[in-house]
């Protein structure tokens, strides 16, 4: 396929974060693009549609209304099916069909891309390295998982941003197994973790995506991305004096962070050592690039976060709430830890996604949780989030809530989380911080202001 000449694309399941940030970046680089999502329903408000339309995507409910003669590519998600109505007609018109993943590839083979990697920390190190691109005056492009607060103050959705320089910065993706399919100039490795697949198979992907990197760097810190190091001298660490970039001097105040570089002071707002860590990432990366360290550190004090990562909704009635992404055992760990600095008190809330995930990393997500818990902190559950499909629901929020209960910790099950607030209020006090962690289902963001409200 000549990407270059194909300009009538239509992405099916568009309003997706991935989707929506590939439907953006083509849109911006005068394709014409149009999509459908399950979520879009005429007369009625959706803000990813208003915000996709805004920027030329058209949008269309998920009826195959619009996919046309015309239409000459079509894009998918993972999660559409093959029974899909749009995908039925599609064939039909003898459209080519390709994967999200595919698209990324062929877009990333026209610039030089960086293309992060990792099971933890791919959306925040993407959005920090674009920052100090960005702020070195580079104009760089970006492809993310998740929106940039400073974008979506422009009103963007924030995932995507079409720049005029020859650097793009991408999350890549393991999940999938679609990281395999890039070549970039500059691959980062920030962690391995059990999470969609096996460490042995992990292994094997993140080996490709090394040999395919004309340049790779890896977290010297983290055991198992340790072993891929091709040159200590250009990896990252906070706690190997080998590696070439090494933090010292972390302290957090508050939402206030420090930490020192070769020197150099850099100061940030975010929380938890973990962000800490994919700063670091974000200013070895940008060295490579030729961007000087105290270019790094300013462009750095000014970043304002990425949508809900450590989001910080408010305080109401003395109890701080903040909304986060975590989903997997470690990200779910590393946010609990995270905000514990900021209270004496950390209530967190986890609804799981999907059936077949949860089973699968089951104990690992007992075994993560109960560690980062202190005696006082509690963790609440709800049902797992089911999405459609074929999931066989052989497992239950509340089986992960009774193992930690047999551990020892203060561990609550809560069916339907509209009675969240309800239940959990007599065991607020006062400066507790209320932590809300969630993936996949799009209704998350406005239920943690829904919690927020109601407190």
């Amino acid at each position: 396929m000549n990407f270059q000449n194909t300009n009538n694309l239509f992405f099916i399941g568009v309003a997706g974060t991935g989707m929506s940030a590939l439907a953006q970046y083509c849109a911006g680089i005068g394709k014409t693009v149009s999509g459908s999502d399950r979520y879009f329903a005429p007369n009625t408000f959706n803000d990813t549609q208003e915000k996709l339309e805004k920027f030329k995507v058209k949008c269309f409910p998920q009826d195959a209304s619009g996919i046309n003669e015309n239409t000459e590519l079509i894009i998918i998600s993972t999660a559409v099916e093959d029974d899909n109505i749009e995908i039925q007609k599609a064939k039909q018109l003898n459209i080519p069909i390709i994967k999200r993943s595919e698209l990324l590839t062929i877009i990333s083979d026209t610039k030089k891309t960086i293309a992060v990697g990792g099971t933890s920390g791919k959306s925040t190190t993407t959005a920090m390295i674009f920052e100090i691109l960005d702020g070195a005056g580079l104009q760089p492009s970006i492809i993310s998982g998740a929106g940039l607060v400073r974008l979506q103050e422009r009103n963007f959705i924030g995932n995507a941003f079409v720049g005029k320089g020859e650097w793009l910065v991408i999350e890549a993706d393991e999940s999938d197994g679609s990281i395999v399919s890039y070549h970039p100039e500059i691959g980062l490795l920030l962690n391995i973790d059990k999470d969609h697949k096996e460490i042995e198979e992990l292994n094997d992907i993140f080996q490709t995506f090394k040999n395919n990197s004309n340049k790779f760097i890896v977290n010297a810190s983290h055991e198992l991305a340790a072993h891929f190091s091709e040159n200590i001298n250009q990896d990252f660490s906070s706690t190997d004096e080998r590696a070439g970039f090494m933090a010292t001097n972390f302290n957090q105040n508050g939402f206030d962070m420090q930490f020192k570089i070769k020197g150099v002071l850099f100061e940030m707002k975010a929380i938890g050592r973990h962000n800490m860590e994919n700063a670091l990432a974000a200013v070895c990366v940008a060295s490579q690039c030729g961007v000087k360290l105290q270019t790094c550190a300013a462009a750095l004090k000014k970043y304002k976060g990425i949508y809900r990562r450590n989001q910080i909704l408010g305080k109401k009635n003395e109890v701080l709430v903040i909304d986060d992404y975590a989903h997997n055992p470690a990200k779910c760990a590393a946010a609990i830890v995270g905000v514990q600095p900021l209270s004496n008190k950390v209530i967190a809330w986890f609804q799981p996604h999907g059936y077949g995930p949860t089973k699968f990393l089951r104990n690992d997500f007992v075994e993560e949780i109960a560690n980062s818990l202190r005696p006082q902190d509690e963790i609440w559950m709800s049902e797992i989030f089911y999405a459609g499909g074929t999931a066989v629901k052989d497992i239950s929020a509340n089986d992960l809530i009774q193992d930690l209960q047999a551990k020892g910790c203060n561990a609550f099950f809560v069916e339907d989380r509209n009675d969240l607030v309800k239940t959990l209020q007599p065991h607020l006090q006062e400066n507790a911080v209320l932590l809300l962690m969630g993936a996949r289902d799009p209704s998350l963001a406005d239920f943690a202001k829904e919690v927020y409200n109601n407190l």
